[in-house]
């Protein structure tokens, strides 16, 4: 189970409309609590695909450079990545599952003619061939 801020939740779903009809991308940074992730805040990133954009999302090396030492400068740890679906189910796509790694957490929003929906959990198998749904839980401040 993965579990995020109210704040974390709200600056996902901003983004998402901000970019609509486009695909946002962000990091997930965070801290492990016992056996627990929880996502304390989120990191925009650029989406650097050239074409497609409305479909597909790609972070460019740099970026994914720049937000691990984000994370290690501020303490925290790199937990995972969300973007969204404009106008189709917060499911992973074939595409996520061939770009994903299976030791970080993904977080998909659809975002229908500009307004989030919903927003799933996912975590890659070992072997890569498939994603496991997992739970969400978001917390109130202070929790």
């Amino acid at each position: 189970m993965i579990a995020l801020s109210e704040g974390a939740l709200a600056e996902i779903r901003a983004h998402g409309m901000e970019t609509y009809p486009e695909e946002c991308c962000g990091a997930l940074l965070g801290a492990v609590e016992g056996s627990r992730p929880k996502v304390i805040r989120v990191e925009r990133l650029e989406n650097s695909r050239g074409s497609e954009r409305q479909r597909r999302f790609w972070i460019a090396p740099e970026e994914y450079q720049r937000v691990e030492k984000l994370a290690e400068g501020e303490g925290l740890a790199l937990l995972g990545f969300y973007h969204s679906h404009p106008d189709h189910p917060a499911v992973p796509s074939e595409y996520d599952r061939e770009q994903a790694l299976p030791f970080f957490h993904y977080l998909i929003m659809t975002v229908l003619s500009g307004c989030p929906g919903d927003v799933t959990a996912w975590v890659l198998s070992e072997d890569r061939g498939s994603f496991d749904l997992e739970e969400s839980l978001v917390e109130a401040p202070g929790e």
